[in-house]
């Protein structure tokens, strides 16, 4: 198995076998390239890790080829520039350039090996960062945001021309309309990718701990504060904070956070030095901060800061032709951990799907689509799988309570079997009754599922 593939650009044939005798030797896989030209060529083929190239060479040099190949980011592969006519000023320009090392033929023979050795292992690295944002990409980005409706499409591609800006952003939307899944989004696609992505729900910390939780503290600040405490702004440094229900922070929190943003520095709670940071802001919030700041309880001079651009991410009641296939996602999903083969709805389930007004969005949709597949009999969810308010839409947006208590305690049974899977004497136990009332209940119900265990 080779140690890994190398580029030789030398246009002095001798040399070139030579350099790729040593090479091979110790197992690495060595390409060759009399000029730049065909390195180039090369390197839009080949998965090259080392390029081990000449200073001066027929089509130019190996110095100005560094520079190129580094700033634009097509290869990950480490250069090391190897010349018979050395010079300060070629050796410091090569490192700017993003060079490896800068050698001398003849003279630095025996440092050619070790360092082929260093600039694998670091392009190894390299590669493995690279794979690894990759998959946070995939998982983070805007790709991972599922919907094809206009509304959506807008939002997203609104999303991405911020998220190359570099700048504040106040998202605006109902619970469950994916909010952190947005603020996610913009933060890998923007050049703070490579730093940490910190979130914080404003409304789930209390009002006198918000701002520790925010700017840290020292030792000795309150009575719990037994040693210094970096805060999330510290945290986020060069990256992210997003912060949700930013409409919950007090208003002494929100004249400090302003100075934040206006100057990129605070102080931890109980110090009287101040720490400067780079972070980019991220607010949520939904709630109306306009009418929160006609009423006095939020800094007019904060929400024109954080207001500067501003998204709106629609309800899902509002992008009816997305609802299928976030449900279909969910369905996949689930089912991958469900210990029965799900595979599809019924046309009677996505039809009520569609008629739902979903107050609590996607993340209401989740949970019913979890739900759906706990309880499922069948490859196939049956209209009869979704909550009851679902199932029996009216025409009020508010949930209408079921009262019937045979359809609730079909549900019930069925939740209690599912739970045990399929186990009758457990599931029995559960419910409080006897073994022959389950079985009765089961054949009045018609719940005969195939349960493993049963």
């Amino acid at each position: 198995m080779s140690c890994g593939t190398i580029l030789l650009v030398e246009d002095d044939f001798n040399i070139r076998s030579l350099l790729k005798r040593i090479l091979s030797l110790e197992n690495y896989a060595v390409l060759e390239a009399p000029d730049l030209n065909t390195a180039y060529k090369m390197l839009t083929r080949e998965n090259i890790e080392v390029i081990v190239c000449d200073a001066l060479l027929p089509d130019g040099n190996g110095i100005d080829f560094t520079k190129d190949i580094k700033g634009s980011h097509t290869t990950s592969a480490e250069i090391i520039i190897f010349t018979a006519f050395a010079t300060i000023e070629g050796g410091v320009q090569s490192i700017r350039n993003g060079a490896f090392d800068y050698i001398i033929k003849g003279d630095d023979n025996r440092k050619l090996l070790p360092l082929v050795a260093n600039a694998m292992e670091k392009a190894r690295l390299q590669n493995k960062v690279m794979r690894l944002e990759k998959q946070v990409r995939q998982k983070f980005g805007f790709e991972n945001i599922i919907g094809q409706s206009s509304q959506i499409l807008e939002t997203i591609a609104l999303a991405r021309k911020l998220s190359e800006a570099d700048t504040g952003v106040l998202l605006l939307g109902e619970t469950g309309t994916g909010k952190e899944l947005f603020a996610r989004a913009i933060h890998v696609s923007g050049r703070r990718s490579h730093h940490p992505f910190v979130a914080l729900n404003c409304s789930a910390i209390s009002k006198h701990l918000l701002e520790s939780e925010i700017f840290g503290h020292k030792a000795g600040a309150f009575a719990d504060a037994v040693k210094d405490r970096k805060g999330l702004m510290e945290i986020a440094d060069g990256g992210t904070l997003f912060l949700d229900e930013i409409g919950e922070m007090d208003m002494e929190l929100q004249a400090k956070f302003l100075r934040v943003l206006e100057t990129n520095e605070f102080i931890k709670v109980g110090d009287t030095k101040s720490i400067k940071v780079d972070v980019r802001i991220i607010a949520a919030t939904n709630t109306e901060l306009e009418e929160d700041v006609k009423s006095g309880k939020f800094r007019k001079d904060l929400f024109f800061r954080l207001n500067a651009f501003t998204i709106d991410l629609p309800a899902l009641r509002d992008r009816r032709e997305d609802i299928v296939l976030i449900a279909a996602y969910y369905l996949d999903v689930f089912a991958k951990k469900s210990s029965f083969p799900v595979k599809t709805m019924s046309q009677k389930f996505m039809e009520l799907l569609k008629c739902y007004s979903w107050p609590g969005n996607i993340r209401e949709l989740k949970n019913v689509m979890e739900r759906a597949v706990i309880l499922a009999t069948s490859p196939e969810l049956p209209a009869d799988s979704l909550p009851l308010e679902i199932q029996h839409p009216t025409s009020s947006p508010e949930r209408r309570l079921e009262f019937n208590l045979n359809i609730i305690e079909k549900f019930h049974i069925q939740r209690a079997l599912t739970y045990t899977h399929g186990r009758k004497a457990r599931a029995a136990k559960l419910l409080g009754i006897g073994l022959t009332t389950l079985y009765r209940k089961i054949d009045e119900y018609k719940l005969h599922p195939e349960y493993p265990g049963a």
